[in-house]
């Protein structure tokens, strides 16, 4: 091993090292963010901030409450009125004092009580009054006023404020020819399927989705499978040209041509079902809670006269599956990236095994005695997206509903059977 390619080898294994870091930190940082808050906050015995201080409109403001306390804080349960007294102003912040504002009814059911532990972080979600308290745009201040028996220790009232604003214009382009059609259409296709079935309708409708995609992303496919083929051959011209940029750029545009490959072939297929996709993505998870989205259904979906039936398989599709649906979609996505780099993977070993005249350059077998070759850029970002992926899909489906991990599934195991149909023709 030269000492160039040991250089490439331990910068290799640093740049793995940096992503498993980089990823276990924000793992750790999303499941346990109140170890990670400023030393002055962690000193606070309760401190009340919103997750985000500028809401836009669709949105829905929540609140977070860092209990670091020696005991637990339970909120009073003040249904049909919010957990917090409401205040607003459309010009000005107001002042969390005086008569809040006064709210008939919820939009949807009122989120449970819960209890925060000691030393936890807890939230607070105003979804259920995501119309009915937040409506307008403006600026709103909110106050959360403690239990007596907790008031003593910490102060009787904890306040903090937020605004409420306009979507800006890619966010309402994206609702109203993406987020819009598919929620409709999902709407639309549980009016037909028995008992209104959540599970069903997002079957079928990610199935739908992915038949007006298949001819797009047939196309990326094989355009995958044609880079992949000539991989070998870019490996060798980088290997003469790799001092003069300008002549690796003329020869690999002729490799290109010479073998009919366009690189963007695999790119632009993506990138026009990527909003799609992404929308699909949102359509299931508003569609969960359709009195929470109301603002992206049509005319006759405003007031349907039936609900969602969100039990699919024995699984309640509104909460997170952590037993079944992880541990599942890590093994599918794992064996669609196997398959999608398993042509390159039998070109690449065909290679090794036998001499290769290329490009004017004899190379001579790869004699296995002598150990192994090492890993090719190529081989490390395969790798990373081969055991990285599949793991950090499994990891998200902890925290999302049952539905979108209904929904990632059925779009996996169709994805799986379109690359064994490219496979099988390359």
């Amino acid at each position: 091993m030269t000492e160039k390619t040991k250089r490439r080898h331990w910068a290799d294994l640093f740049l793995i090292f940096a992503i498993v870091y980089l990823g276990t930190q924000f793992g750790i940082r999303f499941l346990f963010p109140e170890r990670f808050l400023p030393a002055e906050e962690r000193a606070m015995q309760l401190v009340l901030t919103p997750e985000d201080a500028s809401v836009k409109s669709g949105h829905h403001p929540v609140l977070t409450l860092l209990n670091n306390t020696e005991y637990e804080v339970t909120f009073e349960d003040r249904c049909p009125q919010p957990p917090v007294d409401i205040y607003y102003r459309p010009d000005a912040p107001p002042e969390p004092q005086g008569a809040p504002m006064e709210l008939l009814e919820p939009d949807a059911a009122c989120s449970p009580v819960q209890t925060i532990a000691a030393g936890k972080k807890g939230q607070i979600d105003l979804a259920s009054w995501k119309y009915a308290a937040f409506g307008e745009y403006g600026y709103y201040a909110v106050s959360l006023t403690l239990p007596p028996q907790q008031a003593a220790a910490t102060g009787a009232v904890l306040t903090t404020s937020f605004t409420m604003h306009e979507a800006g214009w890619m966010t309402q382009v994206f609702r109203a020819f993406v987020s819009k059609p598919l929620l409709n259409l999902l709407v639309f296709i549980a009016s037909i399927v028995p008992g209104y079935n959540l599970g069903l309708a997002i079957i079928l409708l990610t199935i739908l989705v992915k038949l007006i995609l298949f001819i797009p992303t047939q196309h990326g496919l094989q355009g995958q499978k044609k880079l992949q083929a000539i991989q070998p051959k870019i490996e060798e011209l980088r290997k003469r040209y790799g001092g003069d940029q300008k002549k690796l750029n003329e020869e690999t545009m002729k490799l290109w041509k010479e073998y009919k490959v366009n690189p963007f072939q695999s790119c632009l297929p993506i990138l026009v079902q990527f909003p799609i996709l992404i929308g699909l993505f949102y359509a299931v998870r508003d569609g969960s809670h359709l009195a929470l989205s109301t603002h992206l259904l049509y005319g006759p979906y405003k007031d349907l006269p039936w609900t969602f039936g969100t039990m699919f398989l024995g699984f309640d599709l509104l909460e997170p599956s952590v037993y079944v649906f992880p541990p599942l979609l890590v093994a599918l996505q794992f064996l669609q990236m196997k398959l999608t780099f398993a042509m390159a993977k039998k070109k690449k070993e065909a290679k090794d095994g036998k001499a290769v005249v290329d490009v004017g350059t004899k190379e001579k077998p790869f004699d296995k005695a002598q150990g192994k070759k090492p890993m090719s850029q190529q081989d490390i970002q395969q790798k990373m997206m081969l055991y990285v992926l599949p793991f950090m899909i499994g990891f998200f489906a902890i925290k999302f509903p049952a539905a979108v991990s209904l929904y990632w599934g059925v779009s996996t195991v169709f994805a799986i059977g379109q690359q064994v149909v490219v496979n099988r023709r390359a």
